[in-house]
């Protein structure tokens, strides 16, 4: 026996509201991805959030720490610009204050600036590299000759998503700048390690 088909109008309808469907669904993707370009800090604050649920989530599990590349994945989404976003709202979650984003041409070695919860002023320079990338002394060393001098700052701060050189460690332990690599990155994200601002936390030992 043949099934009954739908009369030709009510087929017609059905189809209309299935294309419709269709579109609007495609517009509402298509708007909210540019809406979340055109916002970077959204995103951003999307990431550093991901970052701390994920954590969350396989904290009592116990598994093998992640690599460096599946830990640091998050942040490689983001572009540079972006990048200098998410640190900096990893320092508003964590209680800085004034949090600027000021990176761009003629920076000085400055991406973020910012201060502390205890009140000293902070720059912050910001390296998106790909893993197996390292940060080298010369941009570290651009860092100290600035952040005092040009800045004002008291504390200064290399975050980026790959390495250093040992070179670049040598001379952030002499001149007291703090570094952050791509993995302690992602364990401050995760509320994993303490800001890289506090107390005895030095980074490059």
């Amino acid at each position: 026996m043949s099934r009954p088909r739908l009369p030709r109008r009510a087929a017609r309808a059905v189809a209309y509201t299935l294309a419709a469907v269709a579109l609007g669904g495609w517009l509402v993707v298509h708007l909210t991805v540019l809406w979340v370009t055109a916002h970077p800090a959204v995103l951003a604050a999307g990431v550093v959030l991901a970052g701390g649920i994920g954590y969350l989530k396989t904290a009592g599990a116990g598994p093998a720490p992640p690599s460096r590349a599946r830990a640091e994945r998050g942040f490689l989404d983001l572009d540079a610009g972006q990048f200098e976003e998410a640190v900096a709202e990893l320092c508003r979650r964590d209680g800085c204050t004034d949090v600027r984003v000021v990176g761009g041409s003629g920076d000085l070695g400055a991406d973020v600036i910012a201060t502390t919860p205890t009140g000293r002023r902070m720059v912050v320079q910001c390296k998106r590299y790909a893993p197996g990338r390292r940060v080298g002394s010369p941009d570290v060393q651009r860092v100290g000759g600035t952040y005092a001098v040009v800045h004002g700052a008291e504390l200064a701060l290399v975050v980026t998503t790959a390495a250093f050189t040992p070179a670049a460690e040598e001379y952030a332990r002499a001149a007291g700048i703090r570094l952050v690599d791509g993995e302690e990155l992602a364990a401050w994200a995760a509320g994993r390690l303490l800001p890289p601002w506090g107390g005895e936390r030095m980074m490059g030992k």
